[in-house]
């Protein structure tokens, strides 16, 4: 894997370490690897149906990560703002409360 961690191996040894795997090769590995996007392109994305899906948890790892991949607090912010029209305003205030917190750590 290029440029990504790889994490979901420890997180998931002890009850699915097939997951792990899987995420670790096949996600970050394989499909984020692709070269029709970057990783912060693929970031971007990402964060924009996270925030859609409202998964808080997921969305402060995939914050920081797009971070790491060189989106800006301004340009995630703004992915943020978009999908409070094309998923929902609660949605969207949820995502920036917890990109805030990312930003501020």
């Amino acid at each position: 894997m290029r440029g990504l961690p790889r994490k979901a191996r420890a997180m998931y040894d002890k009850i699915a370490p097939r997951y792990g795997e899987i995420t670790d090769e096949i996600l970050f590995g394989e499909i984020w690897d692709r070269p029709n996007l970057t990783h912060r392109e693929r970031s971007l994305c990402v964060i924009a149906a996270l925030t859609a899906l409202y998964r808080t948890d997921q969305i402060r790892a995939h914050v920081q990560l797009g971070i790491t991949n060189g989106c800006t607090q301004d340009e995630i912010a703004e992915v943020m703002l978009l999908m409070a029209f094309y998923a929902s305003w609660p949605c969207a205030g949820n995502a920036l409360r917890v990109a805030s917190e990312v930003f501020e750590a």
